[in-house]
């Protein structure tokens, strides 16, 4: 093999590792033209100053922030991350407003027997409207599912720490 298609198979790898798995991308595909109305869009990665990236309490990277256009204009983001729940993870799904509000949340993938109750549309809609200057508090501003305990502090948690790291990404002039 010679030294030119190996930098192309390199780069081809490359770039397919960075983009979402099929069946999140579609999922995610479906609640963006929902949300906000449109069927056609621009899904581009946002990239945030390392430095920045450090302080943050959520994970901010390549794969999982993503600025929403349609027409050369900004509707909104979309923030993917995972949150343990009792023995695995689930994959969830944030999508903001230009102005980082919360528009809506979403459990993408939820991995175990009990707990899925936390991807239910009335109470995941508790997290619309928050925005980075939002503390939420499981039991007193977020309520709490028998039989899913674990998940509902994870998610509640994770969403805390995603509120403080969009604060942070404000006053910072990150975005």
């Amino acid at each position: 093999m010679n030294t030119k298609a190996v930098l192309i198979l390199f780069t081809t790898f490359l770039m397919l590792s960075f983009s979402l798995p099929q069946n999140i991308q579609k999922k995610v595909d479906k609640e963006i033209t929902k949300v906000f109305g449109v069927e056609t869009f621009d899904f581009s990665e946002v990239t945030i100053n390392q430095e920045i990236v450090t302080e943050l309490p959520s994970k901010f990277g390549k794969d999982n922030f993503f600025k929403i256009e349609a027409n050369n204009t900004v509707l909104g983001y979309a923030y993917l991350s995972q949150a343990p729940s009792k023995t695995a993870q689930f994959d969830y799904l944030v999508l903001l407003d230009k102005e980082l509000i919360v528009l809506k949340s979403k459990v993408l993938i939820y991995r175990e027997e009990y707990g899925g109750e936390i991807g239910s549309s009335r109470w995941l809609r508790q997290f619309e409207g928050k925005t980075g200057g939002d503390e939420l508090k499981y039991g007193d501003n977020i309520l709490a599912i028998s039989g899913a305990t674990i998940s509902v502090r994870s998610m509640t948690n994770a969403m805390n720490d995603l509120m403080t790291s969009l604060k942070i990404l404000q006053n910072k002039n990150a975005l």
